[in-house]
């Protein structure tokens, strides 16, 4: 593209590079926050205080542990494989 159209297209693509690269942002965000295994280990050790506690029962707590170490699972064989 030559410098004129480049000047005539700015204020139409500059802020689509721009939402495109917050968009990146949030995505890569949203990523380490869900495959963060320091993250996952907190929530299991929340999830214990809360059955030491007694503020949730011994089911509700096999189901949310069941979760919580498959997603550990899933980011370990995830990072193994160098997805993320």
């Amino acid at each position: 593209m030559s410098i004129l159209g480049k000047i005539l297209s700015a204020p139409v693509s500059a802020p689509l590079n721009g939402l495109v690269a917050i968009a990146r942002l949030i995505d890569d965000q949203i990523k380490s926050e869900l495959y963060d295994e320091s993250k996952i280990r907190g929530e299991l050790t929340e999830l214990e205080l809360k059955l030491d506690l007694q503020e949730i029962s011994e089911e509700e707590y096999e189901a949310h542990e069941e979760i919580l170490l498959q997603r550990l699972k899933e980011v370990r064989e995830m990072k193994k494989n160098g997805e993320i």
